[in-house]
């Protein structure tokens, strides 16, 4: 392993500057495109199961890749795996600016998800391999104020861009901060690795856990369209229950697994990692929908809604300033444990929306889940890290990842099944209640509810007479949606904050890595 340089304190630095550019540039993407969604469906003519695609594409292959990542990283390199990570990332942004269908972008953001996880999988590592102690919370705490910083302006900028400029612009924007990180990256970048890492990469492992979660997610996005006793899906559930088992089987056999699953047995690191999946697949994961409600269904244009997410993304990033500081002198626990439960008590505050409510029905659960966001990101990344040997912080800082980028996939796919299954019932009734219209009609008026520009198309197609009722009817239908899933996600986020708070101990945090 090379020796530290001598002006490893500057070095510490510039390796802290380089990997918050990369993470802004990566967080700043992924909050940019929930506010303009919208906008790509109406330019693209993409469905509801497309939007939910763009967003899961980049999750899936961010979570398939992460682990192979990082085991790369630490044989090849870490700061050579960083460096490529930014050069695919880019350039698939640029593709993705100019896709001209759903297919094409979706295909895009695929890409940028591999380029993505090559980033995300050496992040934490590269900062753990030139901190000790209280400077590692320091620059954990910067770390996370960046990945607030990120959440702040993402919806903001994206407002801004797609509204001044298209959709296209929130894609172009990471092509010069790219090549700006890149260069950083090789000017002053430190390269680290594990040299005890030997043997093959695991290529089963990697091929079972992307085809298991290829098949999950698939199932969960077309069960409401199949039907969920359909051979298609109950065939892909089957395949990612069997594929799943032989990862596990793969893992536990070779000598040198992408996931070790020893990890597991220190139960700080599975404490860390339940907490990481439930925090995205409940407050990140229902982004894309609250995003589609205020645009949707209350009117308001991208640089409208980005202000209005601005209390849940503006203390997010001032907590999370402050809980960097604070993971040395107080137990990991709390801050994860609480602050998960805090965002469950936020989520559960957005509850008991109806067709007549306005966006400030949603503030109180803004705020109190801003504040638990903040106080999760810091210790959970110093966490994940801190209970392993600094040698295998990369395979660590990848597995943590996997479980946040496959709780965003998860809870994305499976919210959107409970939100149309219960919208589509929801609108059905209404329309029997309140209107003339039934059978077939009701049914595509029903299915409309979730389509976006599709239900515009079909309330237009309703009987004049009754086209007040049914457009109450789909407005209806869409908050009854939305408020079942608000519920489900409050009850992902406190189960996972009350495991956070059993499992996880600080004897088991090595403060020093």
């Amino acid at each position: 392993m090379p020796e530290p340089r001598q002006d490893a304190a500057r070095t510490d630095w510039w390796t802290l500057v380089a990997v918050c550019v990369a993470t802004f540039m990566l967080l700043l993407d992924v909050t940019i495109v929930n506010v303009a969604l919208p906008d790509i469906q109406a330019s693209l003519g993409s469905s509801f199961s497309d939007l939910q695609w763009v967003v899961d594409a980049y999750a899936l292959t961010l979570a398939a890749f992460l682990l192979t990542a990082g085991s790369l990283a630490d044989r090849l390199g870490r700061r050579l795996v960083f460096v490529v990570g930014i050069a695919i990332f880019t350039a698939a942004s640029l593709a993705s600016g100019l896709s001209g269908s759903p297919l094409m972008l979706n295909v895009a953001r695929a890409a940028q998800g591999v380029g993505g996880a090559a980033m995300f999988a050496t992040a934490l590592a590269l900062i753990a391999q030139e901190y000790r102690g209280r400077q590692r919370g320091t620059a954990f705490g910067v770390w996370g104020a960046t990945t607030g910083a990120a959440v702040a302006i993402g919806p903001l900028a994206g407002g801004a861009l797609t509204d001044g400029f298209g959709w296209q612009a929130i894609f172009y924007v990471n092509v010069p901060i790219g090549l700006a990180a890149i260069g950083l990256a090789l000017a002053k970048v430190r390269e680290s690795g594990d040299e005890e890492a030997t043997g093959t990469l695991d290529w089963g492992g990697f091929a079972t856990f992307s085809a298991a979660l290829f098949c999950l997610i698939f199932a969960l996005i077309r069960g409401n369209v199949e039907g969920w006793s359909s051979p298609m899906i109950v065939v892909l559930l089957v395949a990612s229950a069997a594929l799943l088992i032989a990862f596990g089987l793969i893992e536990s056999r070779i000598a040198h697994p992408m996931f070790d699953l020893g990890l597991l047995r220190n139960r700080s690191f599975t404490g860390a990692s339940i907490v990481a999946f439930a925090l995205s697949a409940s407050i990140f994961a229902m982004f894309l929908y609250l995003t589609i409600y205020l645009q949707d269904i209350l009117g308001y244009t991208p640089m409208e809604t980005g202000l209005r997410f601005l209390p849940i993304s503006a203390l997010s990033f001032f907590v999370a300033a402050a809980a960097g500081k604070l993971t040395q002198r107080y137990a990991a626990r709390g801050f994860l444990g609480g602050g998960l439960l805090l965002v469950g008590l936020g989520l559960f505050l957005m509850h008991g929306l109806d067709a007549g409510s306005g966006w400030t029905a949603l503030l109180p659960g803004f705020v109190v889940a801003g504040a638990g966001i903040g106080l999760v990101n810091p210790p959970l990344a110093s966490t994940a890290v801190a209970v392993v040997p600094p040698r295998r912080s990369g395979m660590a800082s990848g597995v943590n990842s996997t479980f946040r980028q496959v709780g965003i996939a998860t809870g994305i796919a499976a919210l959107g099944a409970i939100f149309q299954h219960v919208a589509q019932q929801h609108t059905i009734a209404r329309l029997a209640e309140t209107t003339q219209v039934a059978g077939a009609k009701a049914h595509e008026l029903a299915a409309a509810v979730t389509s976006g520009s599709g239900a515009k198309a079909a309330l237009a197609s309703a009987p004049p007479e009754a086209r007040a009722q049914v457009a109450a009817a789909l407005r209806t239908g869409f908050t009854d949606g939305l408020d079942t899933i608000l519920l489900v996600a409050a009850a992902i986020a406190a189960l996972g904050g009350l495991l956070g708070l059993a499992l996880v101990h600080q004897r088991d945090v090595a403060g020093d890595g």
